[in-house]
């Protein structure tokens, strides 16, 4: 992830959460369960959120887990962690969660060290997501799967031409107004509008040696979660 990338979501962690939720009308939060049941995640696993942000799919996954489990989040923003780490002072802890900052594209862990590996609303900023996939493979061990949920191109011609219009016009105003950088809101939906969807991120998962590829389309394809086994 570029130094510029990192130095953006640093300017609008503060506000990321309640923007996130403002932009979706909080249905980012049901696709995130969404994922996850998707998935599948079993007690006793041990998981590794990337991209984790301010940390809410790693709370979630550690519920699932239970204490026989672990989960870390991982992120490159030093900010996003650090509000990571006041969110968990402030929860009732199934147990306890690591975050870490660290490069997708370079994980600092050994081979084979986790069941699950999550990526939510990340894989399209980071600068190589095949490297990023080739990294998660690695880290998992044999029968492990990946989750990733992203953005996409709704399918539906009237709801993507509305939608085409909502992130162009309004998500920049609002996101300017409410973290006051409307840079970083023009960013993020070129950012989406550009990256694989359907078809073409399973076959990025094929190139990465990834098997038993499963997608579900969310909205007509406006958000996509993605699994993959190694």
């Amino acid at each position: 992830m570029s130094r510029e990338v990192q130095s953006m979501f640093g300017r609008i962690a503060e506000r990321y959460d309640l923007t996130n939720d403002v932009l979706s009308l909080g249905i980012h939060r049901a696709w995130r369960k969404v994922a996850v049941r998707f998935v599948g995640v079993s007690e006793g696993e041990r998981v590794l959120d990337l991209c984790t942000g301010t940390g809410d799919q790693a709370f979630a996954l550690a519920q699932q887990v239970g204490r026989s489990g672990w989960v870390a989040g991982l992120d490159f923003v030093p900010r996003m962690l650090e509000l990571a780490q006041l969110k968990d002072r402030g929860r009732v802890p199934v147990l306890q969660i690591p975050f870490i900052q660290g490069d997708a594209t370079s994980l600092p862990f050994g081979d084979e060290q986790f069941d699950l590996v999550t990526i939510s609303f990340g894989i399209r900023n980071v600068d190589d997501p095949l490297l990023c996939l080739q990294e998660i493979l690695r880290v998992l061990r044999p029968g492990g799967r990946v989750m990733v949920l992203e953005f996409g191109r709704p399918q539906a011609p009237i709801f993507g031409r509305i939608y085409e219009l909502y992130s162009k016009f309004v998500m920049p105003i609002l996101g300017g107004v409410l973290t006051g950088d409307r840079s970083a809101y023009e960013y993020l939906p070129k950012t989406a509008a550009a990256f694989p969807d359907g078809f073409d991120f399973i076959e990025l998962l094929r190139q990465a040696n990834f098997r038993c590829l499963r997608f579900k389309p969310l909205m007509s394809g406006l958000a996509y979660v993605y699994s993959a086994n190694r």
